[in-house]
């Protein structure tokens, strides 16, 4: 069973963030808690840790906008 990656909400007035870099390869296995991608928002550039272990799809491209809670991409 596969689970979303989804934009997360990192600070109060977040709404949108820029999609920097996927730190995982397509394909690629993570493990739960490993770095799995970035964001800049307003104030930082953040690194997202894995929510759960698998194999990584990508869907988000760099150097985008994306709405919070939107699909980034699946771990399977």
């Amino acid at each position: 069973m596969s689970q979303e990656i989804l934009l997360p909400k990192i600070g109060f007035s977040m709404d949108r963030a820029k999609f920097v870099e996927w730190l995982v390869d397509n394909g690629s296995e993570v493990k739960e808690g490993e770095p799995l991608f970035a964001i800049e928002s307003e104030k930082a550039v953040e690194e997202v840790p894995a929510a759960t272990s698998g194999v990584v799809k990508h869907v988000a491209v760099p150097d985008e906008e994306y709405d919070v809670g939107a699909v980034l991409g699946t771990i399977e």
